[in-house]
């Protein structure tokens, strides 16, 4: 054999016992194969100091509905036949509505609204109330109701259940001006309401 055929010989040789060795020991090969587990990204819960409107929420956790300020407080005297009947003398408190006569109103304020408003379709609390298309109307829903002691026929709705009151207040001269509307009727009082009926209007004052 040749010299040069010699060293092609060995030259073979010793690329296939490198080959081998690699196959064997995994040294050096690429894979094209990831191993690297995946990655479950979950979005990050609201901060616990932000309150939620979602009613399914516990109470804690829900924001809290706006405060509704009263349009009228305290004692007032009777300001017309009506209010003498249904209530006498008026007492208005945050929840509680309270005649002299035995008359009480357990309330929940409902809304403020104005007197362009209706309360059915085409009755406005500015006609019924006799005041303007901007002043503003308080909506309380009776949550319960007590007639008047002596006489209870004459209840502001007689004898039906009270469902809402209208209160507005108004100043003339040195007085503020009270005036008080019973609605019935299984519907809350709105543009698009067919069940509601007025009851008695009544009117109140005191010095300012």
């Amino acid at each position: 054999m040749k010299a040069s055929q010699f060293s092609q010989v060995l030259i073979t040789l010793s690329a296939a016992a490198f080959l081998s060795a690699c196959s064997q020991t995994g040294a050096d090969v690429p894979s094209h194969t990831s191993t690297t587990a995946p990655v479950l990204v979950t979005p990050a819960p609201a901060p616990a100091d932000v309150p939620s409107h979602d009613p399914s929420q516990r109470p804690s956790n829900r924001a809290a509905p706006p405060m509704l300020h009263p349009v009228a407080l305290g004692l007032f005297e009777t300001g017309n036949p009506i209010a003498e009947s249904v209530t006498g003398r008026l007492q208005i408190e945050g929840s509680r509505i309270v005649g002299e006569n035995g008359a009480e109103f357990v309330t929940e304020r409902i809304a403020i609204l104005r007197g362009r408003d209706e309360f059915l379709p085409g009755k406005r609390y500015a006609d019924a109330l006799m005041i303007g298309g901007e002043h503003p109307v308080e909506l309380r829903r009776v949550v319960s109701e007590t007639w008047p002691t002596s006489a209870p026929g004459n209840a502001i709705c007689r004898d039906m259940k009270t469902g809402y009151l209208a209160i507005t207040k108004v100043a003339q001269g040195e007085n503020d001006v009270v005036r008080v509307m019973g609605l019935r009727g299984h519907d809350m009082p709105a543009p698009s309401a067919q069940d509601v009926v007025v009851c008695a209007s009544s009117s109140y004052y005191a010095r300012r």
